[in-house]
């Protein structure tokens, strides 16, 4: 919850940032916000739990340990944490990856999560609550953010010259 309230922050100080300097409309900064913070910190914070307290993670999720399954996820993790902080520098189509991997794997977190509670009534803290709500509220957020930018990004065509 609290990287949540990380990138609501993240994103109205990057809004009054770039509207100040840049003219950006709000969808490029809140989703600036949400990629650096929820996508980034978040892959990040996925990376530190998987890699080095891999057992304590798989008994808060409520699966056994000591898998090199987790290292695969810690990884994976990385990997999309790095696609987040570079948001950060990169911009136009690479932030439409970063939304469709981390949308992707966090969306199949979440169906592996609820067959999950549903086959074996796994409502272990990090199967269920606000780890489940959050595999699929970011992935939705960041997708109409991003769909909103490039609506607002898109050219007026009265205002195009033939």
């Amino acid at each position: 919850m609290s990287i949540f309230v990380l990138s609501i922050s993240a994103a109205i100080a990057v809004g009054a940032f770039q509207k100040f300097y840049r003219g950006v409309a709000f969808a490029s900064a809140f989703l600036l916000g949400f990629l650096v913070c929820s996508v980034g910190f978040g892959g990040l914070w996925g990376f530190t739990g998987h890699f080095f307290l891999p057992d304590k993670v798989a008994q808060g999720i409520g699966w056994p340990t000591g898998s090199p399954f987790q290292q695969e996820i810690a990884f994976t993790n990385l990997g999309i944490g790095i696609l987040g902080i570079l948001c950060i520098w990169l911009r136009g189509n690479f932030w439409t990856a970063t939304v469709i991997m981390n949308a992707t794997f966090l969306m199949g977190a979440g169906y592996v999560h609820i067959k999950d509670i549903i086959e074996k009534s796994n409502m272990s803290p990090l199967n269920s609550g606000m780890i489940l709500y959050s595999d699929f509220l970011i992935p939705i957020i960041t997708i109409i953010l991003l769909i909103m930018k490039h609506i607002q990004e898109k050219p007026d065509a009265k205002n195009i010259e033939r």
